[in-house]
């Protein structure tokens, strides 16, 4: 009995001491959130606390901070600026907010959107398929561009109006009652994001005969034409093909090549989405010119219109840190004051508790107090791990504030919390969601982890660096012959980076492009 009691002991000793206090809890959970996510839960926090307040010339210094990165972000300096966020390697500003790039087919047709008879496949595999090559097909035209796939300082703002909003304010705007406009409602609540269509007209013919039993199918099929027309065009398709049809069939008559376009977008989508280019050339009766000028209309409709209907927020964010250069060229971090609330205990009901008297007024202060005063000293907490985390990353990545993603050197969790002296867990919540500004962009902080690959000198260099390479040998490769894992692979050898081909794929899929076959273009 003596045994099991000390063995009950023991356990009951290991249970203690594995309950976090809620002071641990809430600095841990401080230690996780994001910016944004923070400056909720303090504005939380200081309305249900009566002792705190927030340091207005913070809020001031905030709002001052954010008009100046703002007017920088329009700007044209390219010098580095620590409010300039949006300062990056890849320049996307010739790209952002076009259509006119194959780019718009990634991912339409991945979801089954053949639902109705007229079908682009016989069946879905065919179907899926096409959807395969349409996606690669964008990869392709979007490298050729010399644009980044995978670019992890690029962030997009929440939208304020979804598609089914835009969609339902047009329709009050309408002249529609009735049986037409609940058969509307119907349709817009069948429309997916992408702006797509997910249910078949039987079904929802069905649905509005419950309460409209004289609906017909055309008249179903008249609202529905109704609601293509609507802004986005095309939007309520069916699947891509009648979505480019309708786009291409409201251009001006006298469109240059429309009239092609709308026979290839008919007869021949599967021949484009699979670049047999030569084949296309014989179908039109045209020469290689002639259809790229074909290709270049096609690729300026929009295949899912639900992406630009929605308004956005400014699509920077505030940096959680930004890397500052001193007076003998050395980097270090600071806080940004910009995202950096401060909060403080409120003088008057600090004068209020002294004069507390009865026991429960004594109560009330004491315990807000004490939570207030956890809360801040969370706060700190949160902030001097965050910059100790920023100021060993930038230390160890001087190369990279320099010369950009192919100077990043290998650097793992572990590395970090080693040398300041936290665990590894606290080092990855504090890089989660919490970004820095360097010469060279805006990055989340754990954009700076990355495994290594064997140099022939005996080093390592960061597979970070080795993407990098090959996005850069891919950005300007001959369209006509583009270059093959081998071939990337050799001269990753060539430069002392022990790459395999097969290492080489695995990079180039996860950055999403496409194999040599697919990129291959009409230039």
């Amino acid at each position: 009995m003596a045994g099991l009691k000390n063995v009950l002991q023991i356990r009951a000793t290991q249970s203690q001491s594995q309950i976090l206090t809620p002071q641990m809890q809430q600095a841990i959970k401080l230690l996780q959130l994001s910016s944004i996510e923070l400056q909720q839960q303090i504005r939380q926090t200081v309305e249900s606390n009566p002792m705190l307040e927030i340091d207005d010339s913070s809020l001031s210094s905030m709002e001052e901070s954010l008009d100046a990165m703002s007017d920088n972000d329009n700007s044209d300096n390219d010098d580095y600026d620590p409010f300039d966020n949006d300062n990056l390697d890849t320049d996307f500003s010739n790209y952002e907010g076009q259509s006119s790039d194959l780019n718009n087919l990634e991912h339409v047709a991945t979801a089954d959107h053949e639902i109705e008879s007229t079908q682009l496949a016989e069946d879905s595999k065919t179907q899926d398929q096409l959807s395969d090559s349409l996606s690669n097909l964008t990869s392709g035209i979007r490298q050729s561009k010399g644009l980044s796939i995978d670019d992890d300082s690029v962030y997009e703002g929440e939208t304020t109006e979804t598609l089914h909003d835009h969609l339902t304010w047009q329709l009050e705007l309408s002249p529609l009652e009735g049986a037409d406009k609940f058969i509307a409602q119907i349709i817009i609540d069948a429309i997916d994001e992408s702006g797509y269509l997910t249910d078949t007209t039987e079904n929802i013919l069905t649905s509005v005969q419950e309460s409209f039993p004289e609906t017909t199918h055309e008249d179903v099929l008249a609202i529905l034409k109704l609601i293509q027309h609507y802004d986005p065009l095309g939007v309520g398709s069916r699947n891509i093909q009648e979505c480019l049809r309708l786009q291409l069939e409201n251009l001006p008559e006298d469109t240059k090549y429309k009239k092609e376009a709308l026979t290839v977008v008919n007869d021949h989508l599967n021949l484009l989405s699979n670049r047999d280019f030569r084949s296309l050339c014989q179908k039109l009766s045209v020469k290689e010119d002639t259809l790229k000028e074909i290709i270049a209309l096609i690729t300026s409709l929009n295949p899912r219109p639900g992406n630009y209907t929605v308004s956005k927020r400014n699509d920077f964010i505030v940096p959680d840190v930004v890397v500052v250069k001193d007076a003998n060229g050395e980097y270090t971090a600071e806080l940004n004051p910009t995202s950096n609330i401060i909060v403080r205990i409120n003088d008057s009901y600090r004068q209020l508790a002294n004069q507390a008297r009865t026991k429960e007024e004594k109560s009330f202060f004491k315990n807000n107090l004490q939570e207030a005063n956890w809360f801040i000293q969370s706060l700190e907490k949160r902030n001097e791990t965050l910059l100790k985390v920023a100021r060993c990353i930038v230390k160890h990545q001087k190369a990279f504030m320099e010369e950009g993603a192919s100077a990043m050197i290998p650097m793992v969790l572990n590395d970090v919390a080693t040398e300041i002296q936290m665990h590894e867990s606290s080092i990855s919540r504090i890089t989660t969601e919490k970004y820095i500004y360097t010469p060279k962009g805006t990055f989340e902080l754990k954009y700076f982890f990355s495994s290594s690959v064997s140099t022939d000198d005996g080093g390592a260099a960061s597979s970070t660096a080795i993407k990098s390479l090959i996005k850069e040998y891919i950005s300007n490769e001959n369209r006509r012959k583009p270059l093959s894992d081998s071939k990337i692979a050799q001269m990753l050898n060539d430069k002392g980076l022990n790459v395999a081909r097969r290492t080489v794929a695995k990079y180039r899929e996860a950055l999403g492009i496409a194999s040599s076959s697919q990129r291959k273009q009409l230039v």
